[in-house]
Parts: structure tokens; sequence; C-alpha cells
């Protein structure tokens, strides 16, 4: 996972304004990014993708399997919805049972993300903006 994040980390500074959140878990990732090229975004990818899914393949000898089935755009147009989605991409770790607390996880920006905000206003914002299907506080 750490070749694939180190990637997936390449792919979004270079077509990314911004990334305020990502996470890689073992069978999928999300990722917070602002970005004026959002097409060729998604086709990197696309490609990162493609290039990830033949090596992993190939180490299983099970070529033709999907690995990553797809990247998706959705605009976050309030910030409500920033700040909630921003909670759901470090808690998915969580959600998914892969650790108790979302800043153990190390494919993530959760503890960047906590060091930058501090930890009374990461509480205040996961209070005051819930991210769906996450009941637990930080």
């Amino acid at each position: 996972m750490d070749d694939f994040s180190a990637a997936l980390c390449e792919c979004l500074k270079e077509y990314g304004l911004e990334t305020g959140a990502w996470v890689l878990l073992p069978n999928h990732y999300h990722a917070v990014v602002l970005s004026e090229r959002v097409l060729e975004l998604l086709k990197a990818l696309g490609r990162l993708h493609g290039k990830s899914s033949f090596l992993w393949n190939g180490e299983e000898q099970m070529r033709g399997r999907k690995v990553w089935c797809n990247a998706i755009e959705r605009a976050l147009l309030t910030d409500s919805h920033h700040y909630a989605a921003l909670n759901y991409v470090h808690h998915n770790p969580v959600k998914h049972g892969h650790v108790e607390r979302w800043t153990d996880w190390r494919w993530s920006t959760a503890n960047e993300y906590l060091e930058r905000l501090g930890h009374d206003e990461a509480v205040r914002r996961w209070k005051e903006y819930p991210a769906k299907g996450l009941e637990h506080e930080p």
C-alpha cells in the first residue's frame, strides 16, 4: 500500500490545486481534491488504476480481475458538505474496522489534518458536520 499511496499522492498533487484529505484502504480509497483539471485528474487516476491492477494481477496470477473499478467526481458545493466529506474520508478506516481510532491509520492525511486544526477544532467540526454512517466521535 505504500507504493500505491505514494503514486496516488503524486497524481493528486500533479492535477490538483489542493488535497483536503485522502485515505487508502485495502480495497478502495477516497480523496477530497480541489482541481481545475478534473478530467485530466480522472484520466490520470484511470492510468494509475490500470498500472496497479496489471501489477497486482500479475503478482497473483489473476489476469483480467478488476482491482479498481472507477473514479468519480462529486462537487462539494457548501462548506458543510466539504467538512462532512473531510470527516468521512478521515474516519473511513474506523468505519471499515481497520482501526479503532482514525489517527491510527497510516495511509491517510488524518494526522496532518489533526495537527493543522488542533484537537478541539477537529472535534468541533466532527460534531457540527457529521459524516453519514459514522456515529463515533474522533
